[in-house]
């Protein structure tokens, strides 16, 4: 069995979590379940996802878990017509990142994207522009003029955990690109935000948000401060192995595998 596999047995109780004493070394949160994560991608592949966003999200989870996503993988890029997905910044940038995390790049993807942006921007809209510039990055483009964007427009209407995690990340991104680490100030300061923003219990109220804000502090430095919210997510996972209402939800789901599966890296490996 896949050792990842093994970490998150040893983190979930599907049933019922009885939740542990926290061990920092071993990140033993809750009890055995030896199928947990399994039961997961069982669970979406009987779900069949088709949007672009579904595969995207799929993707990226199985390649953190080494899941073999072939059918997934061969979906999303049929998908892709004159070099887009549904002709849509987001969709496109989704599925480049997913793709580019497999080691796949297409230079017409790259091109399409470029070719929107207008005056720094694409669109002049905070989610286009994150979501673009992280697939830039992924796919090994600077674009220094998106990120002096977004930090010059940040505002009080784009000071919401979910929006500002999606900022931290594209800038983080370009950063490490660039090597310039002109906006860790920034970054900072902006991640210590969303971490007083939490609920009590751990998250940030809803689970596809609470994913990109853990996703995007983990990525950032701040995966020490986030034991507790790995513990409020595991015990949000569905019976059926699924996260998310009425039965559960194919991003949510491929979202908490992601963020579990970064987790377990990051505690792997540091």
């Amino acid at each position: 069995m896949n050792t990842g596999y093994n970490w998150v047995a040893k983190q979930i109780q599907i049933n019922k979590p009885k939740k542990e004493t926290l061990n920092t070394d071993c990140c033993i949160l809750y009890s055995m379940n030896t199928d947990a994560v399994r039961k997961s991608f069982d669970w979406i592949k009987t779900r069949q996802p088709s949007s672009a966003k579904e595969l995207s999200r799929v993707v990226t989870a199985g390649s953190l878990w080494g899941i073999p996503n072939n059918d997934n993988t061969a979906h999303l890029i049929r998908m892709k017509q004159d070099g887009a997905w549904n002709d849509s910044i987001r969709e496109t940038a989704r599925a480049c990142s997913a793709l580019a995390g497999i080691g796949i790049t297409f230079n017409d993807s790259k091109q399409w994207l470029l070719s929107h942006q207008h005056e720094d921007s694409w669109n002049e809209e905070v989610y286009d522009t994150t979501y673009a510039l992280a697939a830039l990055a992924d796919m090994g483009e600077s674009n220094e003029g998106g990120c002096r964007w977004l930090v010059d427009n940040y505002c009080a209407e784009w000071e919401h955990v979910g929006t500002t995690a999606l900022i931290i990340t594209a800038l983080w991104k370009q950063n490490k690109l660039s090597g310039s680490g002109a906006y860790g100030d920034f970054i900072n300061e902006r991640a210590e935000w969303i971490l007083s923003q939490r609920e009590t219990d751990g998250g940030w109220k809803f689970i596809s948000t609470s994913n990109i804000v853990m996703q995007a502090l983990m990525l950032v430095g701040f995966k020490d401060e986030l034991d507790a919210d790995i513990q409020w997510l595991l015990g949000e996972m569905n019976e059926n192995g699924a996260w998310g209402k009425g039965g559960g939800d194919v991003t949510a789901t491929a979202l908490g595998l992601t963020t579990v599966g970064q987790y377990y890296l990051q505690t792997k490996f540091y």
